[in-house]
């Protein structure tokens, strides 16, 4: 059984930054592109960040909107994800979640697994 779970979220003001994780289990990790999506109040769930599957040259792919402010990163050995957010903005206030896929992508439906999502509240 395949399990993503993030860790990490809380409140923090703005400007600040938070370090979130996911952690896989029940996956082949190293075999995955891995992504970070968001969903804000009333919106729909966004793109964040995706890193490939090849560990050491690995590709990574943002949204603009967090372009210069979050860094996704991957320990293969902990088969563990991460997104470091800094210079955190309001509008970033959102659940977000880490997902699994062997097609890199940016699109939520080309993933396979979701973990259950971690709420980042960024006061102003």
């Amino acid at each position: 059984q395949v399990q993503l779970v993030e860790s990490g979220g809380g409140l923090v003001q703005a400007g600040g930054s938070l370090r979130l994780s996911c952690v896989a289990s029940g996956l082949m990790f190293r075999n995955y592109d891995m992504g970070w999506f968001r969903q804000r109040p009333g919106q729909e769930r966004e793109f964040v960040a995706a890193r490939t599957a090849i560990s050491l040259s690995g590709a990574t792919n943002y949204a603009d909107s967090v372009k210069g402010r979050f860094t996704i990163s991957r320990d293969n050995a902990k088969n563990t994800v991460y997104l470091q957010m800094n210079s955190l903005k309001p509008e970033d206030t959102a659940v977000y979640y880490c997902a699994a896929t062997t097609a890199s992508s940016s699109w939520p439906t080309s993933y396979d697994y979701w973990g259950k999502g971690t709420l980042v509240t960024v006061s102003s």
